[in-house]
């Protein structure tokens, strides 16, 4: 029998493991399935189950919950840096290879953004990579951009360049100097992707990931800018 120390112990140890609820600003509100908060529900679900048994064996196997650090819901595999970088999760798999695409243009809406970031990190700490990258962010408002510090850091790099398209702000001036120049109010349309892919040095290879909708209307973008349907990947 445990003493009330060790049950407190005990209590105190299953609450640090019992899955953070998301903030409401994290969901996006583009109809991700699954949701942020879809998913804390699952975990929540599962940890109420190992609790209540007491056998954590029953949490083995789940997925590191990335929206406590930012990314929200999606999950990322590691690998070695400068061999490939793989992205298994609930939008698919997509394999990249170091220098195999030579240019990458990855369109990202809310969420979307996190199966780009093993991606980017694979390029950028390879030194013998040199594929460049441009990434264009949507959002609803600035302060809802997810993982600024990261993105900031990765336009760093002489090959990586981020551009933001923000859907509910419309003043250039409240956002800071340094975004000013890179981000466009509204939506990603037509005219924007022709511009973005024409401003590339070479015909880019697409990454599309956010909501059923807006991957879809990614795609028929691309089409019309130019790039065949083998030359852009839909998560």
């Amino acid at each position: 029998m445990m003493d009330e120390r060790e049950e407190d112990d005990e209590e105190e140890a299953w609450l640090q493991l019992r899955p953070v609820e998301p903030l409401p600003s994290q969901c996006c509100g583009s109809g991700c399935s699954p949701c942020v908060f879809d998913l804390y529900s699952r975990d929540l679900a599962r940890w109420e189950a190992a609790r209540a048994s007491k056998d954590r064996g029953l949490l083995r196997g789940k997925e590191s919950q990335c929206y406590q650090t930012g990314l929200m819901s999606r999950y990322i595999e590691s690998w070695r840096a400068g061999v490939t970088a793989f992205w298994r999760g609930p939008f698919g798999d997509f394999l990249y290879k170091p220098n195999q695409h030579g240019e990458l243009l990855m369109l990202a809406a809310g969420t979307g953004l996190a199966p780009m970031v093993p991606i980017l990190h694979s390029i950028t700490e390879n030194a013998d990579d040199e594929t460049f990258v441009t990434l264009v962010g949507c959002f609803k408002t600035f302060e809802g951009i997810y993982l600024k510090t990261f993105l900031e850091e990765q336009a760093r790099f002489w090959n990586i360049r981020t551009f933001f398209v923000l859907s509910q702000e419309s003043s250039p001036e409240q956002l800071p100097w340094s975004y000013r120049e890179k981000t466009r109010f509204g939506r990603l349309a037509q005219d924007l992707v022709e511009e973005l892919v024409g401003s590339c040095r070479r015909k880019p290879f697409a990454l599309v990931c956010g909501s059923a909708e807006f991957t879809k209307d990614m795609a028929r973008c691309l089409l019309r800018a130019g790039l065949a349907e083998d030359s852009y990947f839909l998560f």
